[in-house]
């Protein structure tokens, strides 16, 4: 209850009191603010902030859900809807908006009655100066990008120029690419580079590609900024990218002279960043250039199918790809590395095998993986510290997170020296000799003297951040005076307490308060004894409950001189304090290089730990180049089902094999595991091209450059996308993107549409994977006539390429003969599927008894009535390929409508009331009819 009792304390509505002339004042200067509709602006109050307008209304409908808690500031026509917000709900809404959301920007103002100015703005892509207020407590977990996009329409499609700065990590990037009328590659690129923000030209919203390039940037979840089409300039951008990129100014116009549009982009994201009015970007970024092709591409659609990021809906951390492996120690810096390895996965096998290596010399050893981990756990978040330390905005506290994190590294790097394993010469080459190099005396222990000199480490047992007083002849001097002051207060306290006949502290205490510095205080029993003396020897400064205040001339002057002595040491420590944060700056680039090799080896070590404390343990995949070997899983699982409480998973195995299962058609009931099994695939590639174990008993995998997935319909009804439309277009994109070196996972397709319809898309679109791109892909499907593609043969025609390498798989399932019942076996097994199983899921789901009853008469009917039931296996072929059939839609709906009377005059005989003669001519009669209307109808011509 107490808990319950807090919660609702710290987000309690503090009270909205403006006085009638206040709130005018800030009436008047709110009408003067711009219309924005995307920013959210907080005014601090100093006790309390609040909101006002349409972000009243939107404040307390998203986070108090309620519209009661709004209040009317001023009356009538000029009246302001306000809803008033405290400290911690603040913070709540801000990490919200800025880390959560992407709709809406974030200002905070400062100021009073009519005059108010804005002290700190952000954006999701660019959190300026809320980080403190974000990260205070929380761990950053990403590090935002913002893009800008400069495109260039043609004939052939479109050229993309691209720039990205990183404003955590104080990387700028370029890059150009071509891309398709899907924008296929903008959108690998926006999810590869955890972009949050992405800036366009004005004008660029007109067109028809723009509005897919937008709904592009709404299925990646980026907030969309316009600015002007004359920022896109290239006017000094080498001059401004050569102040704030580390080195030379040549590589920097080399790398600038090979694109055409990135540039433009670039430009545009100098200005909208402002990193030139911060001068403690100068000599702090590094640029590069981007290659798509540098890792494995994703898109939206596969990142939410594999489940690799959190969402909000997860039920606990174990449901996504990130909650599972995220073990990492260190505070930050090994997440946000993970973030980005997730969505940047490995081509290159020697680069995939190196990081195995190390996990597997980590697996191995249990007791350095467990050294390791805890050392690594003292270690603060170096990368994010250097930050604020470059930008000035450093204390003293900042230098001594980093220092306890230094002080580790000679423990780190005894448990690596004592590792003797067969991977020990990658260990050194990896870890070692860059350890040994930057704790040498010209780098780390440098830093470690300054601040062991420099700081009063003896004063943090007491939470006190201090300059030492020997750091510095001036600061030391006046520690001196301020001690030998002390002292002489002291005499002077025992002085008058013998004087005044009192027992010193019991009697005479010593008060030292803001309002009058030192002062004597005794109770207001003791009073009546001193009285004569106070009044004539000492100054009375006020009586009260509590007792009586007094002081005379000498302990006035004392306190008055030391009061300016801690003063002057303030400022001094002040002082020093900002030049040893600047002397600390000079080591950013270790610091770089540090944070960097912790990272990585946090997440290795997490790899290491999930693998070796999973219940079944992972194995390490062999790994081969994309243009040879296959894709062979034994025993595989899906590593968040298997993590969750309720599931004993059943493995399974997968063999891709070039010319014979390359292509897998998987039939089976609803439930069977069909979906599970496609997916797990999918993220057992992805997490060894990442560099770690899988959940397999063995596993080889020839690399992929692209995972697609189609699974499951979107959520994009919301922008009036029908459910069909969103698979055609997700479809579209895999039948653009995808080569023979891509993973291809298509879970139902061509089920928003008739069936007809659906079953004939479906089926060109696998022949299409098969013939033309020829990439493995694992087809999950209803349409138990696909697997007939299996047995297509090339020689129906002769022109066609030859369909090789398509294998039927099913999902088995057991129904019990005596009661109908069906068990799911969850096992994946050679073979088309022999029946459909919805009306037994039906069963499962509880369904009225007479409605099961009802739907498996009809679905007998149609199964009857069905062609494939009635003519031979040759020629079961042709209409099961849908591309020899002569009858078309109408002929068939008119035939069976024909064929449907005929059934129910034939059920209508009383046979029961007739003699055989009788029924055979009624019989023969109705045959006959039949017959004659088949001349006209090709359909039912199959009949006879």
């Amino acid at each position: 209850m107490g808990e319950n009792n807090n919660f609702e304390e710290q987000n309690k509505l503090p009270e909205l009191k403006l006085d009638a002339k206040q709130a005018q004042g800030f009436l008047s200067f709110f009408k003067t603010l711009p219309h924005d509709p995307r920013a959210v602006r907080v005014f601090d109050r100093r006790d309390y902030y609040t909101v006002h307008a349409e972000n009243a209304t939107f404040i307390a409908k998203t986070y108090y859900h309620t519209t009661t808690a709004l209040r009317q500031l001023g009356s009538g026509s000029n009246g302001l809807s306000s809803v008033s917000i405290s400290k911690n709900m603040f913070e709540t809404i801000a990490r919200d908006l800025l880390l959560e959301r992407t709709d809406h920007t974030l200002e905070l103002y400062e100021g009073s009655g009519s005059n108010w100015k804005l002290v700190k703005s952000g954006t999701p892509g660019n959190l300026g100066s809320f980080e403190d207020v974000l990260f205070a407590n929380n761990d950053m977990q990403d590090s935002p990008v913002v893009v800008a996009l400069l495109l260039n329409f043609r004939e052939k499609g479109c050229t993309v120029g691209l720039g990205y700065v990183d404003l955590t990590k104080r990387v700028i990037g370029l890059a150009e690419f071509l891309d398709d009328s899907h924008f296929t590659n903008v959108e690998s690129a926006l999810v590869a580079l955890s972009c949050k923000e992405c800036l366009l030209p004005m004008e660029s919203g007109k067109s028809n590609d723009c509005r897919t390039l937008h709904d592009v940037l709404t299925k990646c979840g980026v907030m969309l900024t316009e600015r002007k089409k004359n920022e896109f300039k290239t006017r000094d951008l080498v001059q401004d990218l050569g102040r704030l990129v580390k080195g030379p100014l040549e590589p920097v116009r080399d790398l600038v002279s090979g694109f055409e549009f990135a540039p433009g982009a670039l430009g545009a994201l100098l200005s909208y960043a402002e990193l030139l009015a911060d001068e403690s970007s100068y000599g702090n970024y590094r640029i590069r250039k981007y290659n798509l092709d540098s890792y494995m591409r994703l898109d939206s659609a596969a990142t939410r199918a594999l489940n690799v990021l959190e969402s909000k809906t997860d039920a606990n951390k174990n449901f996504s790809l990130f909650g599972l492996m995220n073990r990492t120690c260190t505070a930050g810096m090994g997440k946000r590395l993970l973030h980005m390895w997730l969505k940047q996965p490995l081509l290159e096998v020697d680069a995939i095998n190196s990081r195995l290596d190390l996990v597997q010399a980590f697996v191995d050893d249990t007791g350095l993986r467990q050294d390791l981990r805890q050392h690594l756990k003292r270690i603060s978040d170096i990368e994010r510290l250097m930050h604020i330390v470059e930008k000035g905005r450093a204390g003293l506290h900042h230098i001594v997170k980093l220092y306890q994190s230094i002080i580790r590294l000679p423990y780190i790097k005894g448990a690596l020296e004592r590792y003797d394993g067969q991977f020990s010469s990658l260990i050194k080459e990896k870890y070692l000799e860059f350890l040994e190099v930057w704790t040498d005396d010209n780098h780390l222990n440098k830093f470690i003297a300054l601040v062991e000199t420099a700081v009063d480490l003896d004063q943090l047992d007491n939470g006190e951040y201090m300059i030492s007083p020997s750091y510095e002849a001036a600061l030391g001097a006046l520690k001196a005076e301020q001690e030998s002051l002390e002292h002489q207060i002291h005499n002077l306290h025992k002085q008058t307490a013998s004087d005044l006949d009192l027992p010193l502290d019991k009697g005479l205490k010593l008060d030292k308060g803001t309002q009058y510095g030192h002062v004597f205080r005794i109770t207001k029993k003791e009073e009546p004894k001193i009285r004569k003396k106070l009044t004539t020897q000492f100054i009375v400064l006020e009586t009260r409950k509590d007792g009586v205040k007094f002081t005379n001339t000498k302990l006035k002057k004392l306190g008055d001189q030391y009061q300016k002595i801690v003063e002057n040491y303030k400022s001094h420590q002040k002082e020093l304090v900002s030049r040893v944060v600047q002397i600390t700056a000079t080591f950013s680039e270790v610091f770089e290089k540090l944070s960097g090799l912790l990272s990585e080896m946090d997440v290795l070590l997490s790899f290491a730990d999930l693998a070796s404390s999973c219940p079944t343990p992972y194995t390490r995949p062999d790994i081969t180049p994309s243009d040879v070997g296959d894709i062979i899983l034994e025993g595989s699982r899906h590593p968040c089902v298997e993590a969750q409480d309720w599931v004993n998973f059943i493995p399974n195995d997968c063999k891709l094999v070039r010319g014979k299962s390359w292509f897998q058609i998987i039939t089976g009931p609803n439930m069977g595991g069909k979906s599970t099994f496609i997916r797990q695939i999918g993220v057992n590639i992805l997490m060894a091209q990442v560099g770690s174990f899988i959940p397999c008993d063995k596993a080889t995998i020839s690399v992929r450059d692209c995972i697609f997935a189609r699974v499951g319909a979107g959520d994009c009804q919301m922008r009036g996308v029908s459910t069909f439309m969103q698979e055609m277009l997700e479809t579209a994109s895999i039948l653009k993107g995808a080569t023979d070196r891509s993973l291809i996972i298509i879970d139902e397709l061509g089920r928003g549409t008739s069936t007809y319809d659906g079953f004939g898309l479906a089926w060109a679109i696998c022949e299409h994977l098969v013939r033309e791109l020829k990439a493995p892909t694992l087809f999950a499907t209803h349409f138990h006539e696909l697997t007939a593609l299996a047995h297509q043969k090339a020689d129906q025609e002769p022109h066609a390429k030859q369909i090789v390498g398509v294998a039927n798989y099913h999902v088995s399932a057991h129904i019990d003969s005596s009661n109908h019942k069906l068990t799911m076996l969850y096992k994946v097994e050679p073979g088309a599927c022999d029946q459909s199983f919805g009306i037994h899921v039906a069963e499962f789901a509880n369904f009225p008894e007479s409605v099961v009853a009802l739907a498996r008469e009809k679905a007998a009917e149609l199964e009857d009535f069905s062609p494939a039931a009635i003519i031979s296996d040759d020629a079961r072929e042709e209409v099961g390929s849908k591309r020899k059939r002569e009858c078309n839609m109408d002929d068939m709906s008119k035939g069976a409508a024909r064929a449907h009377r005929f059934l129910k005059d034939f059920s209508d005989l009383p046979l029961d009331t007739m003699d055989l003669k009788q029924a055979l001519l009624q019989i023969g009669k109705l045959k006959d009819d039949l017959e004659k209307d088949a001349v006209n109808c090709h359909w039912l011509q199959q009949f006879f």
